[in-house]
């Protein structure tokens, strides 16, 4: 099983709003607490980007294309990493992925199966 599992993707007309999840099942709340965050997308025939990351006392960052429509937060009882889209556009269509981050922003443990996001009237 992945380290890392992601749901909640989903088909969504454009302006729509979808909240993903990224769970740590295979984890424990001390090792996960203490670890940076992030989602990553990749759309078909692009690279993976990262879009937003939340340090461990919760401080936020964000891609300029998704800044102000794009919500990141954690909660460590659940070992849970969630990602709040609204205002969702066409470009947002991509596969989502979570991961943890080294210090220098490089991801940390395997990629899991991601999760579909699809905006599209």
């Amino acid at each position: 099983q992945a380290q890392l599992v992601e749901s909640g993707g989903a088909l969504v007309q454009p302006g729509g709003s979808l909240e993903l999840s990224c769970r740590a099942p295979r984890m424990i709340v001390s090792v996960f607490s203490p670890l940076l965050m992030g989602w990553y997308r990749q759309a078909p025939g692009k690279e993976r980007e990262l879009v937003a990351t939340i340090t461990p006392g919760r401080i936020t960052s964000y891609t300029d294309s998704v800044k102000d429509r794009f919500t990141i937060s954690r909660d460590n009882s659940r070992k849970t990493v969630y990602l709040q889209l609204n205002n969702l556009l066409p470009e947002d269509t991509a596969v989502y992925y979570c991961n943890a981050l080294t210090t220098s922003k490089q991801p940390t443990y395997n990629w899991g199966r991601g999760t579909q996001v699809t905006v599209s009237s």
